[in-house]
């Protein structure tokens, strides 16, 4: 997950992000209703966190990622 997510931080074409994007929301349609709840609620919070100033660089979390995962 986390070369994915580097790799769509690289993405510069608009046309490639506008299909994964619908590729993602089809996707969430097909979501349990239980696991599509328990996603939003991650994200709000996500967004709450934000607001609030809490989050890392990408260089702190990757390094709080390897440190979890003992690398």
């Amino acid at each position: 997950k986390l070369h994915f997510i580097e790799e769509l931080l690289t993405v510069t074409s608009d046309k490639l992000m506008d299909k994964l994007e619908s590729v993602l929301k089809n996707e969430q349609e097909d979501l349990d209703p239980v696991l599509k709840e328990k996603l939003t609620s991650r994200a709000l919070k996500a967004n709450e966190d934000i607001k609030a100033g809490r989050l890392y660089t990408r260089e702190e979390a990757e390094a709080r990622l390897k440190e979890r995962m003992g690398l």
